[in-house]
């Protein structure tokens, strides 16, 4: 089976029972400043999740790209992938166990074709006041997955929730495929990862608000969220251990074969040309979205993806500058299905090579750096190069750890590797390459330079996870009162910069906090003190009027025959949100928005600034 033909038959079978497809969003989040891309297919349905009525009704499904980055370096096995597709489908407030677990059920034996002996599943266990979760246990059973295919596992495994603090969550059920190797162990079990079970489906029951006092109370409106990976599962369902030799990677790697002249059946190759395939798949869909390489946010994700892809390919031996042959191939593999890819492709070209290019340029600019290194190990002056290089980077990554290195750091050779691993994670420099450049100036004894190296990498990966749950904190998409009214005033600032500046000015982003918005559009050149002032003006005298805020749901071409403002490249779904502020703004949104414009306080911009090529940025505050 391939990736289409899954897509297909999962939308279809959801559309048969009631549901209205809705179109992949962009990986990077409207509006949300609590995570940095769109890593699951129910992120964009927060709203809907919690209450608000969502314009095709309370049966939705859909296939999103989605973007993960709290396991890159897992990424060279067979089944971690950044980029994946998800496939989902939801009742918000609709159905419930007792006709999802029979779809369940039959999705998998009867479109799949999957037996059901090949059929396992996990429930929850019951912890912290919540009770063990017997109803969809017993449901499974009633569709035929008799009990000693049965497990019950705690929070760790089949909960879901909430994302911050406080806020919906639920257990879940998640059904896995058995590939009938033998078990691991008499402990083997779905979950285990030795890859006897593949997870390829998980059903979230959000029946629970959990409070600020920690306690979990029965939601209003029970929903139901469902996951399917379409690699995994194609993999799955096409009996490969490996998620790379699916329809949609196994292409990118034959390319990656040919650049490099090496073979993917050589096991020294899987991991970099995965690692490769993955990163720069991923690194397609993330330009095409808009974004650029940076050193912040989703731009240093970017860069970090393409860095680490065209390090690999160093240790392929390609000496030549090869990503956009890799966006060539992921284009025309997965173009069809986003023409997004397809419509950007001159701009991930030119992304593209301006990043490899850019980083041969720093290697080739931080080789004599690494050679006066070379030179200070070799003289041993271990005691500078230590508090110059070793010290900050173990105190930034083993922050609020009691963590003595110097125990692990003594010789030349410790030191060489802490500083290659420095080198690598702030510059991008290849660990072989400078570990090369320090040979000409001492003997590297092989464990000495590696301990470092292991422990720092293992570091930088839980760093790593607890910057991005700290960018978790406050929830997703935050609809706090304050975001909300900054929500309306973007509106405001939209139609008002319009007005000072030309119709040629649309909005190309925004980013909101109960603190403040950032609002980004498009205009060639820096604005006056002047504009900026007759702008604060402008969206003052409107918030003054107090004018109503109304939302009404029709058809897109409807939507811009009314004249409303839609300038966002993603798909719209058949029925949008359109709101206007009476007499002074239309645009199609998502919500949620003030009922009145007098809510909202003085309006003030605090910052503009370049965004990039043609695009300025604004900052704001609600006093």
């Amino acid at each position: 089976m391939t990736a289409l033909e899954l897509r297909k038959k999962f939308i279809d079978f959801f559309v048969d029972r009631g549901h209205k497809e809705i179109p992949s969003v962009s990986l990077i989040p409207e509006n949300d400043p609590s995570t940095l891309f769109i890593s699951a297919g129910m992120h964009p349905l927060v709203p809907y999740l919690l209450g608000e009525p969502h314009p095709l009704g309370k049966r939705l499904c859909s296939v999103q790209k989605c973007l993960r980055t709290g396991d890159i370096e897992s990424v060279g096995d067979t089944f971690h992938q950044t980029f994946f597709e998800m496939l989902g489908n939801w009742s918000l407030g609709d159905y419930w166990k007792e006709e999802m677990i029979p779809w369940n059920f039959d999705f998998l034996t009867k479109v799949l074709n999957i037996p059901s002996e090949k059929i396992s599943i996990t429930c929850f266990a019951g912890d912290n006041g919540v009770p063990k979760d017997e109803e969809t246990a017993s449901i499974w059973k009633k569709v035929g997955i008799p009990e000693g295919r049965i497990y019950f596992l705690g929070r760790e495994d089949n909960w879901w929730g909430p994302v911050g603090k406080t806020g919906p969550c639920g257990p879940d059920s998640e059904m896995f495929f058995d590939t009938g190797r033998p078990k691991c162990s008499v402990s083997c079990r779905p979950g285990c990862p030795c890859g006897k079970y593949f997870e390829i489906w998980n059903d979230v029951f959000m029946q629970y608000h959990k409070t600020t006092e920690g306690k979990y109370e029965l939601l209003k409106q029970k929903n139901i969220d469902t996951g399917m990976g379409v690699e995994r599962t194609v993999a799955v369902l096409n009996g490969l251990d490996d998620d790379y030799r699916m329809d949609t990677l196994w292409p990118i790697i034959q390319a990656i074969e040919k650049i490099s002249g090496k073979s993917y059946e050589e096991e020294e190759n899987k991991k970099p040309m995965r690692v490769i395939a993955d990163h720069l798949r991923a690194a397609v869909f993330v330009l095409a979205d808009g974004e650029v390489p940076a050193n912040v946010e989703q731009g240093y994700v970017l860069r970090r993806l393409i860095r680490r892809a065209l390090d690999l390919g160093q240790s392929l031996n390609i000496d030549k500058l090869f990503t956009m042959e890799i966006a060539e191939e992921v284009i025309l593999t997965m173009g069809d299905v986003y023409p997004e890819i397809i419509k950007g492709k001159d701009k991930i070209f030119e992304e593209l090579i301006k990043e490899e290019v850019g980083f041969l340029k720093l290697k080739k600019n931080m080789i004599p750096q690494v050679e006066k290194i070379g030179v200070m190990l070799k003289e041993k002056k271990l005691g500078e190069l230590k508090k110059i290089f070793v010290e900050p980077v173990f105190s930034k990554l083993a922050k609020d750890k009691v963590f003595d290195y110097r125990t692990m750091i003594s010789g030349p050779s410790g030191v060489a590797g802490t500083i290659a691993f420095q080198q690598k994670s702030t510059h991008g420099m290849p660990i072989e390459g400078t570990k090369g450049i320090f040979e000409k100036y001492i003997d590297i004894n092989e464990d000495e330079f590696n301990k470092p190296i292991e422990v720092l990498q293992q570091l930088h990966q839980n760093y790593s996870r607890a910057s991005i749950a700290q960018k978790f904190a406050g929830g997703l998409a935050d609809h706090s009162e304050m975001v909300v009214k900054y929500h309306t005033a973007t509106h405001l600032l939209h139609a008002a910069l319009r007005q000072v500046l030309g119709s040629e000015v649309h909005q190309i982003g925004s980013n909101l906090t109960a603190e403040r918005l950032r609002f980004d559009f498009t205009y060639p050149e820096r604005l006056t003190e002047e504009q900026i002032e007759k702008v604060e003006e402008i969206v003052n005298e409107k918030i003054k009027e107090n004018l109503p805020v109304s939302r009404e749901v029709m058809s897109l071409d409807e939507a811009k025959n009314k004249g409303a403002l839609a300038f966002f490249a993603q798909k719209y779904a058949e029925q949008v949100k359109v709101y206007t502020i009476e007499g002074f703004s239309k645009e199609v949104c998502g919500g949620p928005h003030v009922e009145r414009t007098g809510v909202l306080g003085r309006f003030k911009i605090t910052k503009e600034e370049s965004s990039g090529a043609g695009k300025r940025r604004i900052y704001a505050i609600l006093e």
